[in-house]
């Protein structure tokens, strides 16, 4: 797991790090976090999502909202 960590891109381990510290955001929380442009920010979420380290969860009153939430046992 630690090598594959390795393998990001700084933008990717930085989305990473920004949702361990905040354990659940929207996309625009993210964007906020880390300064990083929206695609970017989709960029690295698709990448931690195949990497099984992220979830994404649709906001039942609002299907159009997404939340990130980390995956990774602390």
């Amino acid at each position: 797991m630690d090598q594959g960590l390795k393998m990001l891109t700084p933008s990717t381990r930085l989305v990473l790090i920004t949702l361990r510290q905040l354990k659940i955001a929207r996309l625009c929380q993210i964007m906020e976090s880390t300064g990083l442009s929206k695609r970017s920010v989709l960029y690295s979420v698709k990448k931690l999502k195949q990497m099984g380290l992220i979830e994404i969860n649709v906001c039942l009153s609002d299907t159009r909202q997404r939340f990130y939430c980390i995956t990774i046992n602390e």
